[in-house]
């Protein structure tokens, strides 16, 4: 049977990786290992400077004063780390699409993954709620299934957005490419109660590229998105133009 080390950024304690965990163990063995806190816009940041304490809870999940990496890290290359094949990581209570991706604890946690050599998976709902993680934890559930029987020898992170609706209600599943976001709305300047100057970040930007071929187009017509996300972050297009650039100031 295949052996998941699965994670997620909301914390140990969140509802979807509970959902996605009590799928994904009618399929494969699973050990969690995840934050004891909320540690949404993390993204592939790593505790350096404080030591990492992990606390096995009642229900057999692993807690760790880490960051979703730090929790992959510990699950593949430390001593207490286990043989697995396959890093899953989520369900996040919200949309990574498009430039979150370069913020999100739940990718960064996949991203950790593969960087360790293993096949990774983030899955995110695409909308905000609790109402329909047993969706998303499904389809990923099913997606495992397959890569067990034929396995996908891709150099990716398979990025999963998932309609926020039930499961009989999704349209199929589309290949996709990252879309684009406005800008965030300005941070929000305030003061706390004994006067002290403070700041919000203020809300994410709407979509600013929905293309027939983008993850925002598909969660919108009610497909499941996957995008192949690549740690190849070389803007490759772009290298000759860089090259003649140079050459001219010879």
């Amino acid at each position: 049977m295949m052996k998941i080390l699965l994670s997620n950024d909301d914390g140990v304690h969140a509802p979807g990786i509970r959902a996605l965990y009590l799928a994904l163990k009618e399929v494969a063995e699973v050990r969690v290992i995840a934050p004891d806190r909320n540690c949404s816009g993390a993204s592939n940041s790593l505790t350096l400077h404080n030591p990492l304490r992990i606390r096995k809870l009642d229900n057999g999940f692993y807690s760790v004063n880490g960051t979703p990496t730090d929790c992959v890290h510990l699950g593949t290359n430390s001593p207490i780390a286990e043989d697995v094949d396959i890093v899953v990581s989520g369900i996040n209570d919200s949309p990574n699409m498009g430039d979150d991706v370069l913020y999100s604890g739940t990718v960064a946690a996949a991203m950790e993954g593969r960087f360790m050599g293993l096949p990774s998976i983030a899955v995110s709902m695409g909308g905000r709620g609790h109402d329909y993680y047993e969706t998303a934890a499904k389809v990923v559930a099913d997606i495992v299934a397959d890569m067990e029987k034929a396995p996908l020898r891709l150099d990716t992170v398979l990025n999963i957005n998932v309609p926020y609706t039930t499961y009989d209600k999704l349209k199929g599943t589309k290949v996709t490419k990252l879309g684009r976001r406005h800008r965030a709305d300005t941070m929000v300047h305030d003061r706390d109660p004994f006067g002290n100057e403070i700041f919000w970040y203020g809300p994410i930007g709407h979509h600013a590229s929905d293309e027939p071929e983008t993850d925002f187009a598909a969660i919108h017509d009610g497909y499941v998105s996957i995008t192949p996300l690549s740690l190849d972050m070389t803007a490759q297009r772009h290298t000759d133009t860089l090259t003649e650039w140079l050459d001219q100031k010879k």
